[in-house]
C-alpha cells in the first residue's frame, strides 16, 4: 500500500467541488477530510491538526477571508484559497494576512496537487506518515501511538488496518474486506483486532469515539 502524504481539509460550500477535490487527492496518497463552512472547519481543527487546508473565500456565514484572520495564528496551519477568477483583491487580502498561496477557480485538479506539494515539501511535512486527531497521534513508521503522553505499540496487523482506515476516513468497511487485508477469515477474530486497536485509542472503547460500528455493515474511523 503507498503511504499518504500528509492530512489535507478542504472547506468549500459547494458539494461538488469538495467531492471532486477529496476523491483526487486520495486517489493521490493524501487523507483528505472536508468541511461545508467555516464554522465547520473551525470545529474541525479543534480536534484535528491538519497538515494543510484548502479554504473557498467566497462561503455563506464567515467567509474564507474572516476564518483566515480570526485563525492563522493560532492553528499555524499551510492554507491555499480558492478564489473566483475576479477577486484579485480578495486575493491579495488573503496573501497579506497569511495565505501561503492562491488557486483561482476554476481550476485543474493537478494544478492545486503541484501546488500542495510545493507548499508541503518547503514546510517538510511531505511523506512523514504521521497523523494527529484528538489526544491522540498515530506514527505508522514506528507503528506507535502516542496518547495522553505515552506510548503504545502497534503490530503489523495493526498498522495495515490502521493505514487503510486513515487513508478514507468516515468510509465504511465490512469485516470481510478487512479480513481479506490482514488475512483473517473468522470474524469473531476480526472483532477481537478492532477491540484491540480500540483499546489503544479509545478514552472509552466501549463507547467509542473514533473507531465505530456500523450496524450490519462494519466499521469506520471518524476523524473528520
Amino acid at each position: 500500500m503507498k503511504e499518504f502524504e500528509a492530512h489535507i481539509l478542504v472547506v468549500d460550500d459547494d458539494d461538488g467541488i469538495r467531492s471532486l477535490v477529496k476523491e483526487y487527492l486520495n486517489q493521490n496518497n493524501f487523507i483528505t477530510s472536508t468541511a461545508e463552512n467555516a464554522e465547520d472547519a473551525i470545529q474541525k481543527t479543534k480536534l484535528i491538526k491538519y497538515d494543510l487546508i484548502i479554504l473557498d473565500v467566497m462561503m455563506p456565514g464567515k467567509s474564507g477571508l474572516e476564518f483566515l484572520k480570526e485563525n492563522k495564528g493560532i492553528i499555524d496551519t499551510p492554507i491555499i484559497l480558492l478564489t473566483a477568477k475576479g477577486e484579485a483583491a480578495d486575493r491579495i487580502q488573503g496573501l497579506e494576512t497569511g495565505a501561503d498561496d492562491y488557486l483561482p477557480k476554476p481550476f485543474e485538479p493537478k494544478e492545486l496537487l503541484l501546488r500542495i506539494r510545493n507548499i508541503l515539501s518547503k514546510t517538510n511535512i511531505k511523506e512523514k506518515k504521521e497523523i494527529e486527531f484528538g489526544n491522540i497521534k498515530i506514527n505508522l513508521n514506528k507503528m506507535i501511538v502516542f496518547k495522553d503522553n505515552k506510548q503504545i505499540k502497534i503490530n503489523n496487523t495493526e498498522r495495515k488496518i490502521f493505514e487503510k482506515m486513515l487513508n478514507s476516513p468516515g468510509k465504511v468497511f465490512s469485516r470481510e474486506s478487512i479480513g481479506k487485508l490482514i488475512k483473517i477469515d473468522k470474524e469473531r477474530s476480526i472483532d477481537v483486532v478492532i477491540t484491540r486497536l480500540r483499546k489503544k485509542i479509545e478514552d472509552s472503547p466501549k463507547n467509542p469515539k473514533y473507531l465505530q460500528t456500523i450496524r450490519g455493515e462494519g466499521y469506520v474511523l471518524w476523524i473528520e
